[in-house]
């Protein structure tokens, strides 16, 4: 009979741990939203260079500024300031003050583009396609710095947070209302393709941005 060899102690299975948050830094939170609104307002550049429109609260501003022939940026700050009454009862000052600078940040930037930068002839298909990357990459990095750019992006922070549902999916839901506004003021065609270009958009957000995804702070 052979001696029973001694059994391998296996160690203690402990309840995984989450990483660690590391917050960002004040300044990092400051050229975050800095760089995320630089890069939507270019973004929304592109699109009003080609006649389109997208969702959103810009979506809204930019199908106003068209109807009206206002600057985007005058109109960008107006569609948003019923919005962030409900983000001071809700969200709290601090993020709504960051967002309300974010908004003026867009509109800023938006007419420095408009001053600066000299576009030239734009196929509609790529100024829509990466007109709506960029403002989705712009949004996301807002969002990673505790800001919005307030409007429909704090309704869909709200259902995120309180409701579980993906910010994404909730903002492509408002989206939809915005794009089929634009009949009302821009030719079918580029609203057809505006409608895709807003697609990317909440698509990428849907995809980027979903609750447990994201541990900065």
């Amino acid at each position: 009979m052979t001696a029973s060899q001694p059994e391998t102690p296996t160690p203690a299975q402990g309840p995984s741990q989450a990483p660690a948050v590391v917050p960002h830094s004040r300044l990092e939170n400051v050229l975050g939203v800095l760089t995320g609104t630089w890069t939507v307002s270019f973004g929304v550049s592109l699109l009003t260079h080609v006649g389109a429109v997208t969702g959103g609260t810009a979506g809204l501003a930019i199908v106003v500024s068209y109807a009206l022939g206002l600057p985007f940026g005058v109109m960008f700050v107006l569609v948003n300031l019923p919005f962030f009454a409900v983000a001071v009862f809700t969200k709290g000052w601090q993020f709504t003050v960051r967002s309300l600078v974010s908004v003026v940040l867009v509109s800023v930037f938006a007419s420095a583009h408009a001053h600066f930068a000299v576009l030239g002839d734009l196929a509609s298909p790529y100024a829509v396609l990466t007109g709506n990357l960029l403002v989705g990459i712009g949004l996301l990095i807002v969002f990673r710095h505790g800001s919005s750019l307030g409007g429909f992006n704090i309704v869909a922070l709200l259902a995120q947070e309180r409701l579980g549902l993906r910010a994404g999916y909730v903002q492509m839901v408002l989206d939809v209302c915005v794009v089929l506004a634009g009949f009302a003021v821009q030719a079918p065609a580029i609203v057809l393709l505006s409608a895709v270009g807003a697609a990317l958009l909440n698509l990428v957000l849907a995809i980027n941005h979903r609750p447990g995804r994201y541990t900065g702070a």
